[in-house]
């Protein structure tokens, strides 16, 4: 009988630990969809399966390793509009913002946010799945957060002759 060995964060039985988390993530910075792969795949190995949830009249704005025809045409099937830089090998100009890609840097607080978890930044595990289950549980405190935050205080707890803010 043979046993498949699970596998590590790098994709791997054995070698260097190295991986990628790769997010679909919300106007507010909180995430939809995560997945890992080993750290030398392609970037948009991934893209279909994140993109699947993609919603209608959003915006996929993505960095110049998603940049691929397929991506761009499931994101219009959907009825989204991908906004992402070319390559600097691609030959056909496409349509491309730098004013609207300036909100990517939403993708790049989330993972500045969950990598505040010590053991997603350092990689402790080297189980994939334990890896991807702590990088989830960073990403729940953060939506944790954000319904904390959205939540109407307490009128009990407020200082009484406290003035409102201005």
């Amino acid at each position: 009988m043979h046993h498949q060995k699970p596998e590590t964060v790098d994709g791997t039985v054995t070698g260097r630990v190295t991986s990628k988390i790769h997010a679909l993530v919300d106007g507010n910075g909180l995430h939809v969809r995560l997945a890992l792969t080993p750290g030398e795949a392609y970037d948009n190995r991934l893209a279909a399966k994140l993109l699947s949830h993609l919603k209608s009249w959003s915006m996929l704005l993505a960095d110049r390793g998603h940049d691929a025809d397929w991506i761009r045409e499931l994101a219009m099937k959907k009825g989204a509009w991908a906004n992402i830089p070319s390559k600097s090998n691609r030959n056909d100009p496409i349509c491309f913002s730098p004013f609207l890609y300036r909100a990517r840097n939403r993708v790049e607080r989330f993972f500045n946010r969950i990598k505040q978890c010590r053991r997603v930044a350092t990689r402790y595990d080297k189980l994939a799945d334990n890896y991807l289950t702590f990088v989830q549980l960073a990403s729940i405190r953060l939506w944790l957060a954000a319904c904390n935050e959205s939540t109407p205080q307490d009128k009990s707890r407020k200082r009484p002759g406290a003035r409102p803010p201005l």
